[in-house]
């Protein structure tokens, strides 16, 4: 462990091996730091901070902030960082509410420069969400999905797994998993084939996902009728089933279609 003499570290925080905390950053005492993380300067850990290992949590962050909602009421909540996430410069990420009563952010993420983590956000792992993008509170973002700078997520809105969001976006509604999306309003652009193939997935399985959003987003304007089609004529696969229980549990509506 290698704590410099010129930064503040609580003598209750709970810190793992091999952490090294930089001048001039500062630990609470409600804070825990797992194996091997790096704390640079000026980064501000506060009460309910808790990262996890092999993380780098860059000059100028603030973990665990209370939430800036006037509906807290002070409750004990946390601000959690999943093991090897990196958060880069001036990242902020404010602890939970009563609704979720954390924030968290999974394994082997990126957050660039300058992001902003509202209160009872939920992050997946492997996500990466690039500089300056904001997040109102109650976002869940899925894993593998990357936002590009300056996007904007209004709260409560869900992001599904592997989809990949343009540059300075508004996002409204829920973003389906598997897609590109881009335009304002926010609309489906196509499927993220670039993404999917370099987590492995196989042309077979690409193919299907293209079928089902060619129903739901190309040929109909109506989304439930398009889930219609697609049950009565598109075969069962794990892909059509995540899907359409995306659509399913998404009653305030999800992101226009090529057709609208």
């Amino acid at each position: 462990m290698s704590i410099s003499q010129l930064a503040y570290v609580h003598p209750d925080a709970k810190l793992g091996k091999d952490v090294v905390i930089e001048p001039f950053a500062s630990v609470y005492a409600d804070v825990v730091v797992g194996d091997g993380s790096w704390i640079g300067p000026n980064a501000v850990l506060m009460d309910g901070a808790r990262v996890g290992k092999m993380c780098r949590i860059f000059p100028g962050a603030v973990i665990s902030a209370i939430p800036q909602d006037l509906k807290y009421a002070g409750e004990k909540t946390t601000a959690e960082v999943g093991d090897g996430t990196t958060i880069r410069e001036c990242v902020t990420i404010n602890r939970g509410t009563a609704d979720r009563m954390k924030t968290a952010v999974g394994n082997n993420c990126l957050l660039m420069a300058y992001v902003h983590l509202a209160h009872d956000c939920l992050v997946g792992n492997n996500v990466v969400i690039a500089n300056s993008v904001n997040l109102a509170g109650h976002v869940t973002i899925d894993d593998w999905a990357i936002l590009e700078g300056n996007v904007a997520v209004q709260q409560f809105i869900h992001i599904g797994a592997h989809s990949f969001i343009a540059g300075a976006s508004l996002v409204r509604k829920n973003v389906p998993p598997f897609v590109k999306a881009a335009r304002e309003p926010l609309s489906y652009v196509g499927v993220n084939v670039v993404g999917l193939r370099r987590r492995g997935y196989k042309d077979d399985a690409i193919a299907r996902i293209e079928d089902i959003y060619r129903e739901i987003f190309v040929r109909n304007t109506n989304v439930d009728r398009a889930v219609q089609q697609v049950e009565q004529t598109l075969k069962p696969s794990p892909e059509r089933g995540q899907i359409l229980d995306f659509i399913r549990n998404s009653p305030k509506g999800i992101m226009r279609g090529l057709a609208e």
